[in-house]
């Protein structure tokens, strides 16, 4: 047998998976990464954790699959985008926490950005708007805030890089720095037309070329591990952003072809093929996870409190013990009651894009119980996700295109079919759930064995998609769009509150 071992990490936890070249999990490790929250809006995370982490679930999996380093084929690499670490080169070690992707406290400088008239120049070349979620203003930052750190970077002695990059650097005891197209992308610093660093933009933000990694097609050599820390030598043949990795592990690998990631946050993508498609609708352009040095391209809309709305429940209201329990008790009542939960938690991603919006719950009554609350807090997922993938329609059909005729999705929610039926209704398109949810660690896999001689070609991955569930809409087009109104009433509340 062939296999391929996943390292994926996320937002709230490092995991690794082996697969088998049917793409079939054999094992899977999990460790929960702790968040630091030193100030309201600022999210770190401690950048040796992530490695501890991340290395313990590695040597785990091979223990649970009863396999050792020489059964492994190849390494792929998956990760949170946008977060952003900074070291020192000759030591390995951090300057600072990681900063995550959902801290916001870069707007400041983002607004000075927007004054100073960048925000065509920006989206023209990277597809992005200007806002703290990515990584250059992040970094940006952590220049000027770590004492000493500007300094250091002139000299050459600080080494920036998204976590895919820090854990590779990790991996190779700080031989290699290098990163792929896909994360380059979230950083705003990234010419994705060119797939070079951009030099205009480096000098807007201030930042030294002599930071940055070297940047790879998602599918490639990229290193091989050192010896000791698994027992033989691995090649590392992929990597891509967790968003990116999972759309190509859902074999969308062709114009039109949608998925929707329900995790911490929400992440629907769309691929465009070899064209980029400015959105009109408040959505982003990324660099696909790419196989060669051509650039590919997807839509992109997220957003920011998915699932972690149901963490909400559990942690800030007390209202269930367990996740698991939320679908039970959001089923005891038939539906919501009139109430709409806003969960700005953070404000709100695409296609608003509104940093000030605050959370709001709407529409009680003396009748609503803990059970309408819920309902509506599982509903909000799928209320987001449609205004994207309605907005995402609209700039496929404006571009001579078809609106997406059914969604793949994957994430950790995605298996509350209560949240995945309502979801098929709003969209009136089908919902389709495969065989193996964890489709971000699997395109990682699938990354890597296209790199390394397991997979011929893409076509031979396409044949790999297994449907577990198809959720068919069961709503009227009428009362769709009056939920989907009352909706974006519910937003113009939380963006006026």
């Amino acid at each position: 047998m062939t296999y391929l071992l996943a390292l994926d990490q996320g937002t709230s936890s490092s995991r690794s998976i082996v697969f088998d070249r049917e793409g079939r999990i054999v094992a899977i490790a999990q460790r929960e990464l702790p968040q630091i929250y030193p100030q309201p809006g600022w999210v770190e995370h401690d950048p040796m954790e992530i490695w501890r982490g991340q290395l313990a679930t590695a040597r785990e999996v091979l223990a649970r699959a009863g396999l050792t380093a020489a059964d492994i084929h190849a390494i792929g690499i998956t990760n949170q985008r946008e977060t952003t670490l900074l070291w020192n080169r000759r030591t390995g070690q951090p300057v600072h926490h990681a900063i995550v992707w959902q801290d916001r406290r870069a707007e400041p400088f983002c607004a000075r950005l927007r004054d100073e008239g960048m925000s065509d120049t920006i989206r023209d070349k990277t597809g992005l708007v200007i806002d703290a979620y990515f990584s250059g203003t992040k970094l940006r930052w952590l220049l000027d805030h770590v004492p000493g750190a500007r300094e250091q970077a002139a000299r050459g002695e600080l080494a920036f890089g998204t976590v895919d990059s820090w854990l590779i650097w990790q991996l190779t005891s700080g031989k290699v720095h290098v990163t792929d197209v896909s994360n380059a992308s979230r950083t705003m610093l990234f010419n994705v037309h060119t797939n070079q660093w951009d030099a205009e933009l480096l000098q807007a933000l201030d930042i030294p070329v002599a930071l940055m990694p070297e940047v790879k097609p998602s599918s490639a050599h990229f290193a091989d591990t050192d010896a000791e820390l698994l027992g033989t030598a691995l090649p590392i043949g992929g990597v891509a952003g967790d968003q990116q990795s999972a759309l190509f592990g859902q074999a969308c690998f062709g114009p039109g072809m949608a998925k929707n990631t329900y995790g911490t946050g929400c992440f629907l993508l769309m691929h465009t093929g070899d064209a980029f498609q400015p959105s009109t609708n408040g959505l982003l352009v990324t660099s696909a996870a790419q196989t060669d040095t051509r650039p590919q391209y997807a839509m992109e809309g997220s957003v920011f409190v998915g699932g972690a709305v149901v963490q909400w429940l559990r942690d800030g209201l007390k209202a269930i013990k367990g996740s698991a329990e939320v679908q039970s008790l959001a089923e005891s009542v038939p539906d919501a009651g009139g109430v709409m939960m806003v969960p700005a938690f953070t404000g709100l991603g695409a296609p608003y894009w509104d940093a000030d919006a605050r959370g709001t719950i709407t529409g009680l009554t003396r009748g609503t119980t803990v059970a309408h609350i819920a309902r509506a807090a599982l509903e909000s997922i799928a209320y987001q996700s449609a205004a994207l993938l309605q907005a995402m329609s609209r700039d496929a059909v404006a571009a001579g295109g078809a609106p997406v005729s059914e969604l793949r999705v994957d994430g950790g929610a995605c298996v509350n079919d209560l949240l995945m039926q309502f979801q098929a209704d709003l969209l009136g398109i089908p919902v389709v759930r495969p065989e193996v949810i964890e489709t971000t660690a699997l395109g990682a896999a699938y990354l890597a064995g296209l790199s390394t001689g397991v997979y011929s070609d893409v076509t031979q991955l396409s044949k790999l998609w297994r449907v577990e569930r198809r959720f068919m809409p069961t709503m009227g087009r009428q009362q769709a769009g009056e939920a989907m109104a009352r909706w974006e009433r519910a937003v113009r509340q939380a963006t006026t509150a």
